[in-house]
Formats: structure tokens, sequence, C-alpha cells
């Protein structure tokens, strides 16, 4: 069974940080690609970041609205995945999911097989 469970999530300031947790269970975490999709009410999802851990294939994705704010990392130890996130925005308020592609790199493309089932980011201003 596989099992994508993130947290995290809460009330923050803008400019303020945050940061996210995304544990995955049932999978080979170092064939995996797992990322970050945000959705808010009225708006579809939009690809945050992702990451692959394998030291031979390693990389990492962000969206354009994120980049130079938002820090995706990945611990194989723990199976898990974080979302640093910083001088958050009222635009960055969202439901936070948290997506595992067992197959390869397909995040660029919002391409996932298993899906969390979300954190609440709320940002005040």
């Amino acid at each position: 069974e596989v099992q994508v469970v993130e947290s995290g999530g809460g009330l923050v300031q803008a400019g303020g940080s945050l940061r996210l947790s995304c544990a995955v269970s049932g999978v080979n975490f170092d064939d995996s690609t797992i990322g970050w999709v945000r959705q808010a009410p009225g708006k579809g999802r939009g690809g945050v970041a992702c990451i692959r851990h394998s030291r031979r294939h390693g990389q990492t994705y962000y969206g354009d609205s994120v980049k130079g704010r938002f820090t995706i990392s990945a611990d194989a130890a723990k199976n898990s995945i974080y979302l640093q996130m910083n001088s958050l925005e009222s635009d960055d308020a969202a439901v936070y999911y948290c997506a595992l592609d067992a197959l390869g790199w397909r995040c660029e493309r919002d391409e996932y097989d298993y899906w969390g089932q979300g954190t609440q980011v709320t940002v005040s201003s």
C-alpha cells in the first residue's frame, strides 16, 4: 500500500515562514519523484516544487511563482521530503498536497500517481 502523508500547514503572517513535511511509504524512495502541488478555492491546481532524490539522476524543479522563496529537500533515511517556505505571500495560501510519481520524472507536468490529503496553509496580511 502506497501512502503519502503531508503535515505542517498552519497560519502564518505574510512575510513569514513555514515548513511542510511529507512522509511516503510503500515505494522505493530512491526511484520516486515527490513534489508539492497547491490548490486554493476557485483556482486550479498549480505545481510548487518537486524533487528526485537519486544521486545519479537527482534534480529539483520549482514553479516560477516560488523560485527564490521556497526550497524543497529530501531525507531518504526518513522517506520524507520537505518544503521550506519563506517570504510567504497572500497568494501562497492554499491547500498543499504532497504527491508521488513512482515512474520517473513527470512532475514538471504535474503528473503524479499518488496523492496525500493535503495540509492547509493560511497567510494573514
